[in-house]
């Protein structure tokens, strides 16, 4: 068994009956996904999911599991979803696979939030190995940049797949992927680009984060 495969095991057994549960996106969380299902299945532990991606929803139907949509729901039980960076203070960076918007709406409605990772995420500060998605409406995305740029960032928008064109989000956005100076604290740059007009969402999950699991060498701990 992997470390992300044991931490996503360890974050299902705060799973309980008759919850809502929030599903993550990427290898991570398709683990927990799958011991959802497991659960389920074996244990008959009854829970609704609701998803947030595409490809996650696509995941747990597959898996039968009950499944509802987002704009149905106000509130949910518990969010489990991976990260990209894990500062000390457990400020997330996610984002890189672009379903950033449900993936903090999720983060924002759930009672709890576990983010569960291997330790290579852990960093310590927000932007240390990766810049920092920032999803913007497409026909503001230079004007939104321009604002950015002032800030003391630098970047660009993020091409697409075949590098003959831009990234569009699921819901039609493009992403800037933009760099800060390290010393930018993590709170005063969560409030900078909130304030910046034309930005639909960005990937610091400041203060979202209530338990974060971390695997390492086969055993999990809590930040």
């Amino acid at each position: 068994m992997n470390d992300k495969q044991l931490v996503a095991l360890h974050a299902a057994k705060h799973v309980k009956h008759d919850m809502l549960v929030g599903l993550g996106t990427g290898s991570t969380a398709n683990y927990f996904i799958e011991e959802l299902a497991r659960l389920a299945r074996e244990e008959h532990l009854k829970l609704t999911t609701v998803a947030s991606s595409t490809i996650s929803a696509q995941k747990a139907q597959s898996l039968n599991l009950p499944i509802v949509a987002l704009e149905h729901i106000s509130s949910i039980d518990l969010y489990v979803d991976g990260a990209d960076e894990i500062t000390p203070d457990k400020t997330l960076l996610k984002g890189r696979g672009s379903d950033l918007v449900k993936e903090k709406l999720l983060a924002k409605a759930a009672r709890q939030f576990i983010a569960v990772a291997d330790a290579s995420k852990l960093v310590t500060h927000i932007g240390e190995n990766f810049a920092i998605p920032i999803e913007v409406i497409p026909f503001a995305w230079q004007l939104a940049k321009k604002s950015l740029d002032q800030i003391g960032a630098v970047g660009g928008l993020r091409p697409n797949a075949a590098k003959d064109g831009y990234w569009v989000t699921s819901h039609g956005s493009y992403v800037l992927d933009m760099k800060f100076a390290e010393n930018t604290d993590a709170k005063e740059l969560n409030a900078l680009i909130n304030n910046i007009p034309g930005v639909v969402e960005h990937g610091i999950f400041h203060n979202l984060a209530d338990i974060v699991l971390i695997a390492r060498d086969g055993r999990v701990t809590e930040q």
